[in-house]
């Protein structure tokens, strides 16, 4: 069976830099397909590496810093460490590195990134904006989306 995993990533104490992490907490909440798992990675850097070896795909929530709307979701296929945006948030050079360093080990399965737009300033705070709020429900989609095209791809029926 195919093992998914689902990491949101973020920091949540700044706003909306934590979007990824808010919408890992909103699948936990909902019945995911078998084999897909979903997990809070927080911040957590190189403590995450070993999820590029231990799942055969992977869907990553996380906020961008990009000069499109703010709440602009968009679904992206990176296939190599250099796709991946240039200007994620605070934490861009550890989940950067953390991809960089996965594909070093040879660990680089599938993955889709679920990149959300945030304004650069983000205050200290635990909520989100109004405006990443109102993105929520699409970001769900778009992790729905990835998964059911992962699914595809190798060929493991869609539920």
């Amino acid at each position: 069976m195919r093992r998914t995993l689902v990491l949101g990533i973020g920091n949540v104490l700044l706003g909306d830099e934590g979007v990824g992490v808010h919408g890992a907490r909103a699948l936990q909440n909902e019945r995911m397909p078998e084999g897909v798992t979903v997990l809070d990675g927080g911040t957590g850097g190189f403590h995450l590496l070993s999820c590029f070896s231990d799942f055969d795909a992977i869907v990553i929530i996380d906020a961008s810093l990009d000069d499109l709307p703010l709440g602009t979701v968009r679904l992206l296929e990176p296939r190599y460490p250099a796709d991946f945006p240039r200007t994620l948030s605070a934490h861009d050079i550890g989940l950067r590195d953390l991809v960089e360093a996965a594909a070093l080990t040879g660990a680089f399965p599938p993955i889709r990134l679920v990149a959300v737009t945030i304004a650069e300033d983000q205050p200290l705070e635990t909520s989100l904006s109004p405006e990443i709020s109102a993105a929520m429900p699409r970001v769900i989609a778009a992790v729905h989306e990835a998964l059911s095209g992962l699914q595809r791809a190798s060929g493991a029926k869609v539920m």
